[in-house]
């Protein structure tokens, strides 16, 4: 099933798409640097490159996603977000587009409290943890959480 990482261009969400990455797994990457959209369809992700804070591509991005991991730090670092005024926006517009496209579990990665959004699972794990990577893929993998 498919997983989409938001934030793959930062350096938590290049560690979960390091892990996630394997020949059998459809890995989707949304990311804002062109150099980092090269080297990640080089080895196999399908990538969209764009505005993190635009909901309607983004959510046009995740479309038939299983799962989606929101990397907190893309709505908070340095990058241009044309669509959103400060990083709250940012994560209400992405909890907009996932709901949108339907998708099933969706996998925070923030220290905080992400905004509410409608999906059938939702996960929160905190950025700081050594093991994130694999305990993304845990969650990605299971059943059910």
């Amino acid at each position: 099933m498919p997983v989409m990482v938001v934030g793959a261009d930062t350096p938590v969400g290049a560690r979960v798409i390091d892990r996630l990455l394997e020949p059998e797994r459809e890995v989707r990457a949304f990311v804002t640097d062109p150099e980092t959209a090269a080297r990640l369809r080089e080895r196999g992700a399908k990538v969209a490159l764009g505005d993190v804070s635009d909901d309607s591509h983004l959510a046009g991005a995740c479309l038939n996603c299983f799962s989606v991991v929101l990397v907190e730090d893309a709505a908070r670092d340095d990058r241009e977000r044309s669509f959103a005024p400060d990083a709250l926006a940012v994560l209400e517009s992405w909890a907009r587009a996932v709901a949108s496209a339907s998708v099933r579990r969706v996998i925070w990665l923030t220290a905080g409290t992400p905004p509410p959004v409608e999906t059938d699972e939702v996960a929160i794990v905190d950025p700081s943890q050594p093991d994130i990577a694999e305990r993304v893929y845990e969650i990605d993998a299971a059943r059910q959480i």
